[in-house]
Protein backbone atom coordinates (compact mmCIF):
# COMPACT_ATOMS: atom_id res chain seq x y z
CA UNK A 1 0.00 0.00 0.00
CA UNK A 2 3.14 2.04 -0.19
CA UNK A 3 2.31 2.63 -3.77
CA UNK A 4 -0.99 4.11 -3.17
CA UNK A 5 -1.34 7.85 -4.43
CA UNK A 6 -1.93 10.34 -1.90
CA UNK A 7 -5.84 11.69 -1.70
CA UNK A 8 -6.95 14.52 -3.55
CA UNK A 9 -7.41 17.74 -1.98
CA UNK A 10 -11.33 18.60 -2.18
CA UNK A 11 -11.93 21.62 -3.78
CA UNK A 12 -12.90 24.23 -1.62
CA UNK A 13 -16.62 25.31 -0.95
CA UNK A 14 -18.53 27.89 -2.14
CA UNK A 15 -18.56 29.55 1.01
CA UNK A 16 -14.62 28.67 1.50
CA UNK A 17 -14.18 30.71 -1.84
CA UNK A 18 -16.13 33.63 -0.95
CA UNK A 19 -13.75 33.90 2.12
CA UNK A 20 -10.81 33.36 0.37
CA UNK A 21 -11.89 36.32 -2.36
CA UNK A 22 -12.82 38.34 0.77
CA UNK A 23 -9.17 37.78 2.73
CA UNK A 24 -7.92 38.45 -0.77
CA UNK A 25 -9.46 41.61 -1.16
CA UNK A 26 -8.66 42.88 2.13
CA UNK A 27 -4.99 42.05 1.58
CA UNK A 28 -5.40 44.37 -1.77
CA UNK A 29 -6.41 47.10 0.37
CA UNK A 30 -3.80 46.32 3.17
CA UNK A 31 -0.96 46.57 0.28
CA UNK A 32 -2.73 49.73 -1.21
CA UNK A 33 -2.88 51.84 2.02
CA UNK A 34 0.67 50.62 3.30
CA UNK A 35 1.53 52.69 -0.39
CA UNK A 36 -0.47 55.01 0.42
CA UNK A 37 1.03 55.70 3.48
CA UNK A 38 4.82 55.39 2.20
CA UNK A 39 3.77 58.36 -0.49
CA UNK A 40 2.85 60.52 2.01
CA UNK A 41 5.39 59.88 4.01
CA UNK A 42 7.99 61.01 1.41
CA UNK A 43 6.18 64.00 -0.06
CA UNK A 44 5.94 65.12 3.89
CA UNK A 45 9.47 64.85 3.65
CA UNK A 46 10.03 66.14 0.91
CA UNK A 47 7.76 69.81 1.48
CA UNK A 48 9.87 69.92 4.64
CA UNK A 49 13.13 69.99 3.00
CA UNK A 50 11.65 72.44 0.40
CA UNK A 51 10.62 74.63 3.36
CA UNK A 52 13.72 74.48 5.23
CA UNK A 53 15.69 75.72 2.44
CA UNK A 54 13.25 78.39 1.25
CA UNK A 55 13.39 79.21 5.18
CA UNK A 56 17.39 79.56 4.88
CA UNK A 57 17.47 81.22 1.41
CA UNK A 58 15.27 83.96 2.76
CA UNK A 59 16.92 84.75 5.65
CA UNK A 60 20.24 84.63 3.99
CA UNK A 61 18.46 87.50 1.52
CA UNK A 62 18.69 89.66 3.41
CA UNK A 63 22.47 89.40 3.76
CA UNK A 64 22.71 90.21 -0.37
CA UNK A 65 22.48 94.31 -0.15
CA UNK A 66 25.05 94.48 2.79
CA UNK A 67 27.08 92.27 0.70
CA UNK A 68 26.70 94.48 -2.63
CA UNK A 69 27.89 97.45 -0.27
CA UNK A 70 30.92 95.76 1.16
CA UNK A 71 31.87 94.64 -2.63
CA UNK A 72 31.15 98.58 -3.73
CA UNK A 73 32.93 100.29 -0.98
CA UNK A 74 36.47 98.03 -1.34
CA UNK A 75 36.06 99.03 -5.61
CA UNK A 76 37.88 102.49 -4.13
CA UNK A 77 41.00 100.52 -2.06
CA UNK A 78 43.51 102.31 -4.73
CA UNK A 79 42.18 105.12 -3.76
CA UNK A 80 42.94 104.86 0.21
CA UNK A 81 45.63 105.56 2.32
CA UNK A 82 48.20 102.89 3.28
CA UNK A 83 46.61 102.68 6.82
CA UNK A 84 43.05 102.38 5.09
CA UNK A 85 43.81 99.95 3.05
CA UNK A 86 45.10 97.46 5.62
CA UNK A 87 41.56 97.67 6.98
CA UNK A 88 40.23 96.89 3.60
CA UNK A 89 42.42 94.41 3.45
CA UNK A 90 40.33 92.99 6.56
CA UNK A 91 36.94 94.31 5.12
CA UNK A 92 38.15 92.43 1.75
CA UNK A 93 38.52 88.80 3.86
CA UNK A 94 35.83 89.09 6.25
CA UNK A 95 33.57 89.75 2.47
CA UNK A 96 35.08 86.62 1.26
CA UNK A 97 33.91 84.64 4.73
CA UNK A 98 30.33 86.00 3.95
CA UNK A 99 30.46 84.56 0.32
CA UNK A 100 31.35 81.30 1.41
CA UNK A 101 28.85 81.18 3.88
CA UNK A 102 25.79 81.47 0.73
CA UNK A 103 27.78 78.97 -1.04
CA UNK A 104 27.71 76.25 1.60
CA UNK A 105 23.84 76.62 1.45
CA UNK A 106 24.03 76.27 -2.10
CA UNK A 107 23.37 80.39 -2.93
CA UNK A 108 25.58 81.53 -5.85
CA UNK A 109 25.72 84.66 -8.12
CA UNK A 110 25.84 84.67 -11.74
CA UNK A 111 27.02 86.84 -14.40
CA UNK A 112 24.73 88.31 -16.59
CA UNK A 113 26.63 90.34 -18.83
CA UNK A 114 26.44 89.76 -22.60
CA UNK A 115 23.60 87.16 -21.60
CA UNK A 116 20.33 87.36 -23.49
CA UNK A 117 17.93 89.33 -21.43
CA UNK A 118 15.58 86.80 -19.42
CA UNK A 119 13.45 88.01 -17.02
CA UNK A 120 13.09 85.21 -14.92
CA UNK A 121 16.90 85.86 -14.09
CA UNK A 122 16.98 89.82 -15.07
CA UNK A 123 15.50 92.96 -13.70
CA UNK A 124 15.45 95.60 -16.58
CA UNK A 125 16.27 99.03 -14.56
CA UNK A 126 17.47 100.73 -17.95
CA UNK A 127 17.13 100.87 -21.73
CA UNK A 128 20.21 101.60 -23.48
CA UNK A 129 19.97 102.63 -27.33
CA UNK A 130 22.85 101.44 -29.27
CA UNK A 131 23.39 100.22 -32.98
CA UNK A 132 26.33 97.97 -32.54
CA UNK A 133 24.69 95.36 -30.47
CA UNK A 134 21.39 93.23 -30.87
CA UNK A 135 18.65 93.79 -28.86
CA UNK A 136 17.92 92.19 -25.41
CA UNK A 137 21.39 91.40 -24.97
CA UNK A 138 22.67 92.94 -21.31
CA UNK A 139 24.86 95.70 -21.24
CA UNK A 140 26.09 96.26 -17.64
CA UNK A 141 25.13 94.68 -14.37
CA UNK A 142 24.55 96.87 -11.76
CA UNK A 143 23.19 94.67 -8.62
CA UNK A 144 24.36 90.98 -8.96
CA UNK A 145 21.83 88.01 -9.01
CA UNK A 146 21.80 85.01 -7.00
CA UNK A 147 20.48 81.15 -7.70
CA UNK A 148 20.42 78.77 -5.72
CA UNK A 149 20.12 75.55 -7.84
CA UNK A 150 18.03 76.05 -10.46
CA UNK A 151 15.73 78.92 -8.97
CA UNK A 152 16.63 82.52 -8.89
CA UNK A 153 17.03 83.79 -5.52
CA UNK A 154 17.24 87.64 -6.28
CA UNK A 155 17.08 88.37 -9.84
CA UNK A 156 20.46 90.43 -11.38
CA UNK A 157 19.37 94.41 -12.21
CA UNK A 158 20.55 95.54 -15.36
CA UNK A 159 21.06 97.94 -18.28
CA UNK A 160 19.80 95.90 -21.87
CA UNK A 161 20.05 96.87 -25.31
CA UNK A 162 17.93 98.60 -27.80
CA UNK A 163 18.26 99.11 -31.31
CA UNK A 164 18.75 102.85 -31.99
CA UNK A 165 16.73 103.60 -34.98
CA UNK A 166 17.54 106.63 -36.98
CA UNK A 167 14.67 108.48 -38.61
CA UNK A 168 15.35 109.91 -42.05
CA UNK A 169 12.56 112.17 -43.35
CA UNK A 170 12.38 112.30 -47.47
CA UNK A 171 10.93 115.44 -48.66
Amino acid sequence: MLDDPPPMPLPPSPEETGHLAELQEYKEKYMRALADMENLRKRVYKEKQEGIRFAIEDALLDFLTPIDNLENALKFTGQMSEETKLWAQGFSMILNQFKQALQQQGITPFDSVGAVFDPHQHQAIEVVEVQDKPEGIVLEECTKGYKSGERTVRPARVKITKIHHTEESSL
